[in-house]
C-alpha cells in the first residue's frame, strides 16, 4: 500500500487509463482518492473514446478508492465555484478541490484552470 498524498481528479485518472507516463509515477507510489463522481466522468470518457469494456475496467479498478463527500464540503465547494466563476470551474472539480484541501491533500490535475490555483500539482 502506498502513501495517502494526492486526490486524483478526472483528468489524472484518465490520462493514467491512457498510459501518460507522466502520471504513472503517481498511480504507483500514491495510494488513490477520489470520489463517484470523478468515476462517472471517467466513465463516461472511457466509454466515448474506448468502449464499454475500458470502462468497465477501470471503473472496477477505481471504485474502492472513492470517499464520500461531507455535506459541509458541498458548501465550501459551491462558494469556491462561484468566487471563481471566471474560471468555469465544474461541480465535480470543485468539490474534489474542496475535498482535498479539507484532508490536506494534493489536488492532482491536468486541467489547465486549476494550474496556478494553490494546493494543486498540475501534470500534463
Amino acid at each position: 500500500m502506498g502513501l495517502i498524498k494526492y486526490y486524483f481528479d478526472t483528468y489524472a485518472l484518465y490520462e493514467f487509463c491512457i498510459g501518460n507516463e507522466n502520471y504513472k509515477k503517481y498511480f504507483e507510489k500514491y495510494d488513490v482518492v477520489t470520489i463517484n463522481f470523478n468515476l462517472i466522468e471517467l466513465f463516461y470518457a472511457l466509454l466515448k473514446n474506448f468502449g464499454l469494456y475500458k470502462a468497465r475496467e477501470y471503473y472496477n479498478m477505481f471504485k474502492s478508492f472513492t470517499i464520500k463527500i461531507p455535506d459541509e464540503v458541498i458548501e465550501k465547494a459551491m462558494i469556491f465555484r462561484l468566487e471563481n466563476k471566471k474560471q468555469d470551474l465544474s461541480y465535480v472539480d470543485c468539490l474534489g478541490y474542496i475535498l482535498a484541501k479539507e484532508n490536506n491533500l494534493i489536488f492532482l490535475t491536468g486541467d489547465k484552470e486549476f494550474e496556478k490555483i494553490e494546493g494543486v500539482e498540475f501534470v500534463k
